[in-house]
This record gives structure tokens, sequence and C-alpha cells, in this order.
């Protein structure tokens, strides 16, 4: 009798160990996006791009920090988003870009890979990080996106305190709305001569975005994007960021996507569920099907941007079609990785 209670504890501590490990040794990965667009290293000095370097770093771990302590990707992705949002460095949060009118309208969403619940707000004009918001409409509320001052109405029953618009203020975005509104204004004559000044436009005034994606120990995908959206935007512009499927998608059958990029492209083609269509259905991989979609899908139409992802195995991708894309990752697999340029 002894003997046969010795081998049961020796059973169960082994059965303990090896849950143990098989815990210690189940993957997590986490990537994050600063925007892409036309990021070219000749007009970085050596201290810009260490600066940019170090803030994508500091937001991929601390992500990654979350889930190696056992958290959840959804708090992974929002402590991440939060560090790029209160950076002046990217168009979210402080350095958001100037709406048409001097100022600043903000939009974000997340979404929880478990049961693809969702929540997203737009054109909000107080809220220092978004993300939080749309967290709390996807935790606290019925709806999946609210808008404008509605958002903010639900946002103050919800405790939110709120910052003056003018704290999204910085000089380099104010610049860019001063040259984008000259190169519209010089040939605004009609909605038809104003449509066709905008479209020629550069691409840096089109695009910028921050986002990140996650894996956490217990198999939950996540993903969440936040952006101030397009430069010298109108009448109530909202982009991809907001919209679930085209800005942002996370399921655990398949892989979770934040984009960055045009966003009107990335809305028409629905970018962040077509991938993640492509490997539930087609049985693609991440880096295939990111590949198709942003190479083959998106530039042949003049869609311009990237996307970051990862799948439920800890793989990550993260394809663009421009000239840079903001960009950091790490995993249980991987070292930390930052890029910027498309060499990286």
């Amino acid at each position: 009798m002894k003997k046969k209670s010795m081998l049961i504890s020796m059973l169960g501590l082994c059965m303990a160990l090896a849950s143990n490990v098989f815990a210690q040794t189940k993957p997590i990965a986490i990537a994050i996006h600063g925007g892409a667009g036309t990021i070219d290293k000749s007009l970085f000095s050596e201290e810009q791009e260490a600066a940019y370097r170090a803030k994508l770093t500091e937001a991929v771990e601390a992500g990654f920090k979350v889930l190696e302590a056992g958290g959840e990707s959804l708090d992974a992705i929002t402590r991440a988003i939060n560090i790029l949002e209160n950076s002046p460095f990217f168009n979210a949060g402080k350095g958001a870009v100037y709406t048409y009118d001097g100022a600043h309208e903000l939009d974000a969403s997340i979404m929880d890979g478990r049961d693809r619940q969702a929540g997203a707000i737009a054109g909000v004009k107080h809220i220092k990080n978004p993300i939080d918001l749309a967290r709390v409409v996807m935790t606290d509320s019925v709806h999946v996106l609210l808008s404008g001052e509605g958002a903010e109405q639900f946002a103050k029953q919800q405790g939110f305190k709120f910052v003056d618009n003018h704290y999204f203020d910085t000089p380099h975005r104010f610049e860019a709305l001063k040259k984008a509104k000259q190169k519209l204004d010089a040939k605004k004559v009609d909605s038809k001569s104003y449509k066709a000044a905008h479209n020629a436009l550069p691409a840096q005034y089109k695009m910028g975005t921050v986002g990140a994606v996650a894996l956490d120990k217990q198999g939950n995908l996540a993903a969440g994007t936040s952006t101030g959206g397009m430069t010298a935007k109108r009448f109530g512009r909202i982009g991809d960021s907001p919209v679930i499927g085209a800005g942002t998608f996370a399921d655990n059958r398949s892989c979770a996507v934040s984009a960055t990029g045009h966003g009107e492209y990335f809305i028409r083609y629905s970018v962040a569920s077509d991938i993640c269509a492509r490997v539930a259905y087609q049985k693609l991989s991440i880096a295939q099907a990111g590949d198709e979609v942003i190479h083959n899908v998106l530039a042949p139409v003049g869609g311009t941007g990237g996307v970051i992802i990862v799948d439920r195995q800890g793989n990550i991708s993260m394809p663009f079609n421009t000239k840079g894309m903001y960009r950091a990752s790490k995993s249980s697999s991987q070292k930390t990785y930052v890029g910027i340029f498309k060499n990286d």
C-alpha cells in the first residue's frame, strides 16, 4: 500500500512538472507598427532614427512583458498602443495629424480573437488614449462602433478624463497641414477639382497609424489599431482603423491583423479580414496571405500601406508595399526586432 501511495505521489509530481513545462513552452508573440509610407532614410538624422527605434523598442518590450507574465493579449496590445499614442512621433494620440479645420479627430478599434468581440470609436476629440475607449466600448456597451459626440458622451459615463483638443498639437503635424492645404487650395474650385487635388496629394498626407497584435499563453489572439487619420481630412472622414475587418481583425482560428495605410483602399478590400480568411479557408501561412493581399491585391489598384500579423502558433509577418514601415516584434522564439526601412 505504501509503495502504491509513493507511485501515485511520484506520478502526480511528474504530471505537475510536465504541465509546468508545457505552460512555459506555449508560444507568445507580439508585433507593433507605427505607420507605413514614404519613410526615407536620408531624411533621418542619426539621433532621430535612434529615437524612433527606442520608442518602438519600448512599446514592444512593454507588451511582451505582459505576455511573459501570463497576461492577456488584450492587455499586451493595449499597453503597447498606449506608449505609441503618447509619443509625438506617430499619427495617433499626441502625434495625431490635423483636420482641414485645424483640429484633431481620433479613431481606434480593438478585437478579441476568442469570440470576435470588438469595440471601436471614431471622430473623438478629447480622449487622450483612444484605444482605451475602444476597449471599453467592447466590454461595457452593447455596440461595436461609437462616433463623435455620442462616443464622448459614453466616455463621460464611463469616467474617462477629457483633454483639451490642443493637447494633440505638434509643430511638425501643423507644418504638414499647411503644406497640404496649400496644395489643395491652389486647385480648389468645385467638388470635382477638389477631389482631383486631394487624389494628387503625396501618400504621406493620407496615412499613418499605430497598432499591435499579440498571442498570449492561453492561445488567445488580439488586435488593436489607433490613428489620427488623414492630414487635412474633412466632413468627418473616417478611415479603416476603426472599421472591423478593414483595419483590425482577430480570430483564434486564424490570425490577428492590424493595418496601416491609405484607409479608403483598406476599407474597400476588407484587408484585415481577407488576410485571416485566406489563412482559415485556403490554409495559407500568414506570410503567404499577407503578401498576396498587400502586394497582389492592393498594390495593383494603388493601395499603399502594410499590416502586422500574428497567428495562433506565434508566427509573425509584417509585409508592406511602401518605402518603409515603423515596426517591431518579439516572441518566445524570436528576439526583439525593430525595423523602419525596407531593408532593415
